[in-house]
């Protein structure tokens, strides 16, 4: 086939990328073409998404594409991250200034849901795991701060079909995110409407749900003529990034679930794959997740904190005029004592800490370990605390599937910490197989070529992203030290 362009919009927590993915039918290269910051915006004591400025430099890097590709280009797609929404009014104005999930009007949010519908329920209808930032609970703190805005609302959309709006007009949910949301029925893959109606929240405003690869039209005029794009297609990929990224798993077990997975970034989204919802007791105790996957497939799996934890740490170096970037910092964590600190880092200290350092210092004291002295101890705490995490997570996913897990797949931008790597390899003690970092843009662009008929189905997605992509491999190591760790570790987490 001739090579034919597809340009990925991901946003990402901090930052968002046009990439464009150039496939020539065996092959996938991607090429970034504009790159811009993103993150929260304080306002009023509140915290918020400048959805308007993203969209300005989304248009700004398709302009910049079509100048780069031209007539190549085939069709766009965005992806997000999950949980984040807006409200719209019936002459498709924005409600508000929309909301960051790290907001702190979620607070007791989960706890006065729980008053009025039990936990089993809300479990049994979403299969969903139970966080604050869901958008469950959003949107409860939206009708209870102000009801008459809600009032107003004809158009619920989450980030990535914002943007599929501002493109072409849709006014759809993609099904991958909407799985985030917890307010999806797990089963009927409809909205949850009798749950919904139960909290009191309007379901009238709540759109079609469309399937991975769905095409969602061509662009608004305008949007054409400012881009230069002529012809181009809008398509609805896996919306929900850790989809798109899962979606570039490079595994050779195809039709085996004996893999397990690792979207590596801000959070870390540990799971498997699996073709229906887990909606068993176990899974509601442990409190996992179900999200939506391609090829109708599900996502079982759970959010942890992630390097988030190195993320924060390295901001409170900076405050306290520590220069250093990520490379150093993880070359001081290896050189830093094993095993001094270990932490839960799902803590809900650690959600959004004035001070990450503070917030680790804390709980290590809490717990009566050392408390980190330096940076690399501070990382080093981090790192392996992350992977201890992962090992325990793994022992979840293989009680509630009965499937032994034969190798761990790390994609996204963590992929690239190459100590985090070998840490959960040692942890887990299966090996574990790192890349590709840019697994969420080339979900994005697969899922796209799949929609065109250019590939076929998940499988071949994998087989042409395994050709294309180089892996590194890390085996596991220091198994009795390991093991000594994960005691002390699990005796930490039972009191967290």
């Amino acid at each position: 086939m001739l090579e034919k362009t597809y340009l990925a919009v991901d946003l990402g927590a901090e930052s968002g990328r046009i990439m464009a993915g150039r496939f020539d039918g065996r092959h996938v290269s991607l090429h970034e073409i504009h790159r811009f910051s993103n993150g929260p915006v304080r306002l009023g004591g509140t915290l918020r998404w400048n959805l308007v400025g993203l969209w300005s430099e989304i248009q700004n890097g398709l302009r910049e594409a079509a100048a780069r590709y031209g007539n190549s280009i085939t069709t766009i797609g965005v992806d997000t991250w999950g949980v984040d929404f807006v409200l719209m009014n019936r002459n498709d104005e924005l409600l508000g200034q929309p909301w960051n999930y790290r907001d702190s009007r979620t607070d007791g949010m989960l706890a006065k849901a729980l008053q009025r519908v039990s936990r089993s329920e809300i479990f049994s209808q979403t299969g969903l795991q139970f966080m604050q930032i869901n958008s469950l609970y959003q949107l409860l703190a939206m009708c209870e701060r102000d009801p008459e805005l809600v009032s107003q609302a004809t158009r619920f959309l989450m980030i990535p079909d914002f943007f599929n709006w501002c493109l072409s007009g849709s006014r759809v949910v993609e099904f991958t995110n909407a799985t985030t949301t917890q307010m999806l029925n797990a089963t009927t893959r409809t909205w949850a409407d009798d749950m919904l109606r139960k909290l009191d929240i309007p379901t009238q405003m709540f759109p079609d749900i469309v399937s991975p690869g769905t095409q969602l039209g061509g662009l608004r005029r305008d949007v054409a003529e400012y881009t230069n794009l002529t012809g181009v297609k809008v398509v609805a990929p896996a919306t929900h990034d850790t989809g798109s990224a899962v979606a570039a798993v490079p595994t050779s077990h195809t039709g085996n679930p004996d893999w397990a997975y690792i979207s590596s970034g801000t959070w870390s989204l540990m799971g498997v794959e699996v073709k229906d919802a887990v909606l068993t007791e176990q899974a509601l105790q442990r409190n996992v997740t179900n999200e939506g996957g391609i090829d109708g497939t599900y996502r079982l799996l759970k959010n942890i904190m992630g390097l988030w934890l190195v993320q924060r740490c390295k901001v409170a170096f900076e405050e306290r005029g520590l220069k250093a970037d990520y490379a150093e910092l993880t070359r001081k964590a290896a050189g830093a004592t094993p095993f001094r600190s270990l932490v839960d880092p799902d803590c809900p200290e650690f959600l959004r800490p004035a001070d990450m350092t503070e917030a680790i210092a804390s709980e290590c004291r809490r717990a009566g370990q050392p408390v980190p002295e330096d940076e690399g101890q501070f990382v080093r705490c981090a790192l392996e605390s992350l992977a201890l995490k992962y090992r325990m997570v793994l022992g979840w996913l293989e009680e509630m599937t009965g499937v032994k897990v034969q190798v761990i797949h790390v994609v996204g931008g963590g992929a690239q910490n190459a100590l985090l790597n070998q840490f959960t390899a040692d942890a887990c003690r299966v090996p574990v197989i790192a890349g590709p970092v840019e697994a969420t843009a080339l979900g994005n662009v697969m899922v796209q070529a799949m929609s065109a008929g250019d590939v076929s189905n998940l499988s071949e997605i994998r087989d042409v992203v395994r050709r294309s992509e180089a892996i590194t491999e890390f085996h596991p190591k220091n198994a009795d030290a390991w093991d000594d760790a994960w005691e002390r570790f699990r005796r930490i987490t039972a009191k967290s």
